[in-house]
């Protein structure tokens, strides 16, 4: 799911996921069913303060093929988030740690000011799954 949220005075929330949602939101909530891959950025509206990507891949059980499919989820939410945020907003992304996993930090660190990983508490041990964190968007047009 890659969800965009506008923390200003309106308030709004965006999420989008491959599937339809039978949940109540609030009115200033929405849910769309789009694909991140096929989906325009100028479609979404903005911008907006705070982008979430809680997208994962379904799993093979083949690590390394989880791993990348993985990557290129993340990187395909950095792209669209680095489309639709203010400067100096903000971006989390999940991610399940592998190969590609410092390309992956390289590129929020070219995006933002600062980045964090963070990894829940509630994630069991054996899991590889953490978030990228980046603090701070860099103005792309100074």
């Amino acid at each position: 799911m890659y969800a965009a949220e506008r923390v200003g005075p309106s308030g709004r929330v965006l999420g989008i996921d491959l599937d339809d949602h039978e949940v109540t939101l609030p009115a200033h909530a929405e849910i769309r069913v789009l694909d991140a891959f096929a989906v325009d950025p100028e479609m979404l509206g903005g911008p907006f303060d705070v982008v979430i990507s809680d997208m994962a891949p379904k799993t093979s059980g083949q690590r390394h093929a989880d791993q990348y499919r993985s990557y290129e989820l993340f990187m395909r939410a950095l792209e669209l988030a680095t489309s639709v945020l203010e400067p100096e907003a903000h971006f989390v992304g999940k991610i399940f740690q592998g190969q590609e996993f410092e390309d992956a930090r390289n590129a929020v660190r070219e995006a933002f000011g600062k980045v964090r990983v963070i990894r829940p508490k509630a994630t069991r041990d054996e899991s590889y799954e953490v978030f990228l964190v980046g603090l701070g968007r860099r103005d792309v047009t100074a």
